[in-house]
């Protein structure tokens, strides 16, 4: 059912107004994965207001460096785009390498790239497993280490946020390969935590619930937010660049006590169960997909 007008929704500030001043990030230097579109654009836009010099970091240059490109035009601060393949060791070391020769080393880092679609799990072929489930957990562990063996090398702190999702606690319908690799990175963010506490850096992660955007399976029209709108108990959506300032806000000064924790940003979606539901539709006999959309 449409959510009453008497509903009171709390939406977020606009998006031109962060939660923090223009140097929260004065001096530090940020590499964000999957940074050219989606939401981590909105990681790099998020740490781009706050004063910090911006790597964005995806598979293709014609996403990075536009969005690269973009930051440094509406936000005055240094950025550079660049082409990594986060699976492959080898290419995760030369990012680094690029962006410590450009601007210096890097002092945080967004683990933001990732892949996902709807498909049952019988029908997940070998290749589409691997496809996403290494991006998300090869990838996050290669940046990782790369970003820690480096601060650790220095003897200086640093700070690491990952993209994680709020299924990681229950699985989604349609999402077995994604479902696992987001429940690792959010298992390796407490491991890492853990070992890295003596070196002053802190790594943290947001399970994020719905946020559209136009690269999303299902996009960001209003007829493909309404349902979600709906089932969620805040009334609406997330908007990414909320999720943007929330990540970047982890790795900030302000929350310094703060390490080995898994956020959940979900409009209060997790909390919905209750005695009356819809009745259960098996993923496979959706009409319109595993995921309830296409």
């Amino acid at each position: 059912m449409p959510v009453p007008a008497h509903h009171r929704l709390v939406q977020p500030p606009p998006i031109d107004c962060p939660p923090y001043g223009r140097d929260l990030f004065a001096g530090q230097v940020v590499l964000v994965t999957g940074g050219g579109t989606g939401m981590g654009f909105a990681m790099a836009r998020a740490f781009a207001q706050g004063g910090a010099t911006v790597a964005v970091v995806g598979r293709s240059l014609d996403k990075a460096e536009p969005a690269a490109a973009r930051l440094a035009a509406e936000h005055g601060v240094e950025t550079l785009g660049l082409s990594c393949d986060v699976r492959h060791a080898d290419q995760v070391t030369d990012a680094f390498d690029a962006v410590e020769q450009r601007f210096g080393p890097v002092s945080l880092l967004a683990n933001n790239a990732g892949a996902n679609f709807p498909i049952v799990a019988e029908a997940i072929s070998a290749n589409a497993w691997y496809a996403v489930t290494r991006i998300a957990i090869d990838g996050t562990f290669l940046c990782s280490t790369e970003f820690a063996r480096r601060r650790i090398a220095r003897g200086e702190g640093g700070a690491i946020i990952n993209n994680s999702a709020q299924y990681i606690w229950t699985g989604f319908p349609g999402d077995a390969h994604s479902a696992a690799a987001k429940t690792a990175q959010a298992t390796m963010t407490k491991a890492m935590a853990r070992d890295w506490a003596p070196h002053g850096i802190r790594v943290n992660a947001v399970a994020a619930g719905f946020f559209p955007h136009p690269t999303t399976t299902s996009g960001d029209s209003p007829e493909a937010i309404a349902p979600l709108q709906n089932m969620i108990p805040a009334g609406r959506t997330g908007s990414i660049h909320e999720f943007g300032w929330l990540s970047a806000m982890l790795c900030s000064s302000i929350f310094d006590g703060i390490t080995g924790q898994i956020i959940l940003q979900d409009g209060g979606e997790s909390l919905r169960r209750s005695l009356m539901m819809p009745d259960y539709v098996p993923p496979r006999e959706r009409a319109n997909g595993p995921w309830g959309w296409q």
